[in-house]
């Protein structure tokens, strides 16, 4: 018995104060899709000299997500409209949520407190670009399934 992992089956969408935007399949996606990465590490180990170890446990939560979009997808100008009406306010910022999900395995992974890391760099040359729009979330809580 075999499994298949295919982004086909990831959906992503991002939604916040007046807006929601679907970023997973379909949407224009570069080869490099979308990360989750957390800020750091949930454990620090401190050995004594004795030899005995402390385990800390950090309770952040913390991270970002990172969604590379080709160039020419017309995603990139709901996200940039998203972003100038959310930076027009800190009463709007940070208010954002992530929801991804691959439907075949059911992972399942929501981004609570999102804010706009920054606009994406933007290049015009011989060949088209990728655009990475990237948050910082204040809370990523996710569950993996299985395949």
């Amino acid at each position: 018995m075999g499994s298949t992992y295919s982004f086909l089956d990831v959906t992503c969408t991002i939604g916040g104060p007046g807006f929601s935007i679907s970023l997973g399949e379909g949407s224009g996606n570069a080869e490099e899709g979308i990360t989750i990465q957390m800020v750091g590490d949930k454990n620090t180990m401190l050995t004594g000299a004795d030899h005995t170890v402390m385990h800390s446990l950090h309770a952040t939560n913390a991270g970002t997500v990172s969604v590379k979009l080709f160039q020419v997808s017309p995603k990139n100008a709901l996200l940039q409209a998203a972003y100038n009406a959310t930076r027009m306010s800190s009463s709007l910022w940070g208010k954002n949520t992530i929801s991804i999900e691959q439907k075949n395995s059911k992972d399942t992974i929501v981004c609570n407190t999102c804010a706009f890391q920054k606009q994406p760099d933007i290049s015009y040359a011989n060949n088209g670009a990728i655009l990475t729009w990237s948050f910082h979330c204040g809370q990523i809580i996710g569950m993996l399934g299985t395949y």
